[in-house]
């Protein structure tokens, strides 16, 4: 019976959010670096080169030094990847100081979720405030200011569109890099990384590959990219696209750049709060565990939160106080 309720809350919630447009299904080979001269791609050809920026994800995700600026609380830098859209170019980030002894010396890098708007997460940081915690707000590619005038939605970091899907996720991660090393150039020596949902995958990716990270809060989970999309309620128009045309396992295999699964290992010196909701219909339960399993399986660091709530509901109240405590305690402890 809870589960019906939360279940249909879940939906109403979901369908509360406008301008969802189903896109039409692209290889996208021009966004991928090596394949740019590959025109009408099979999954095969895609799938080795992702199998490649695996084996080599240093590189993959070798993100290059950068010149910040702040006004204000407001930091912009260059984006290490140059996209068609200029105002994706060039990253936002603001900056919520902690000014005590410890908030100058600990700092998390945060990255909301998919389609958060320009107030996602304020909140959140400013709690981390009150932990002692410095905050980094990090806009996703293609969010608030980032966002082109031709988007209502922030359809092109997540979409039917592979080749961009794996750039601009990868942009996303190079960001982040980015912004961190500018927390540590001022001061930060104790540095930890949260995301949700979205974010919560490419804080992994981050964490797996950048070694200022100290701590990583993970905030709704699962091992693979594609399984989400596949299967969650969010990303349903996004499945509607890509039936017909590519089958799950090749998606998974193409998308595993951009997937916390091969990266476990990686977390292994880096403490890891998993959290996920019993009720979730855009990362399903299953996908969440399996997650949990695998850091269990070779013991890698980890603490799990399980929320009682579904996706869309850990944003409303109980809950979000539930989840926002979890989540400053764990990085306000590690850090």
């Amino acid at each position: 019976m809870i589960r019906r309720a939360f279940h249909s809350w879940e939906r109403r919630l979901a369908a509360a959010a406008e301008g969802r447009t189903v896109r039409p299904f692209e290889w996208g080979t021009e966004w991928i670096p090596g394949l740019r001269a590959v025109l009408g791609a099979e999954p095969s050809v895609v799938s080795e080169w992702a199998a490649a920026a695996v084996r080599d994800s240093d590189a993959f995700f070798s993100a290059p030094e950068t010149t910040c600026t702040l006004i204000g609380d407001r930091l912009t830098f260059p984006s290490a990847i140059v996209t068609p859209h200029p105002e994706n170019n060039t990253a936002v980030a603001r900056y919520f100081p902690e000014f005590s002894p410890r908030g100058r010396r600990r700092a998390v890098l945060v990255l909301p979720q998919w389609n958060a708007d320009p107030e996602g997460h304020v909140g959140l940081c400013r709690l981390m405030n009150r932990f002692g915690l410095s905050a980094l707000r990090l806009s996703l590619p293609y969010h608030d200011a980032r966002m082109p005038s031709e988007l209502r939605r922030a359809d092109y970091i997540v979409s039917a569109n592979i080749g961009r899907t794996l750039a601009v996720c990868r942009q996303a991660v190079l960001d982040a890099r980015q912004a961190i090393a500018w927390l540590h150039a001022h001061g930060h020596q104790s540095i930890g990384i949260m995301g949700t949902s979205l974010g919560s995958c490419l804080a992994m990716l981050t964490a797996a590959h950048e070694p200022l990270v100290k701590a990583a809060a993970l905030n709704h989970i699962s091992p693979y990219f594609a399984d989400v999309i596949w299967s969650g309620l969010s990303t349903a128009h996004v499945r509607e696209s890509l039936d017909g045309k590519v089958e799950l396992e090749s998606l998974r295999r193409m998308w595993m750049p951009i997937s916390p699964w091969p990266y476990v290992e990686r977390l292994r010196s880096t403490p890891s709060l998993l959290v996920y909701a019993l009720y979730d219909l855009s990362f399903p339960l299953d996908l969440s565990r399996m997650l949990v399993d695998e850091f269990r399986t070779r013991g890698v660091p980890h603490k799990v939160a399980v929320l009682p709530c579904g996706h869309y509901s850990t944003g409303q109240a109980p809950f979000k106080y539930l989840d926002g405590f979890a989540l400053c305690r764990f990085l306000s402890r590690n850090l």
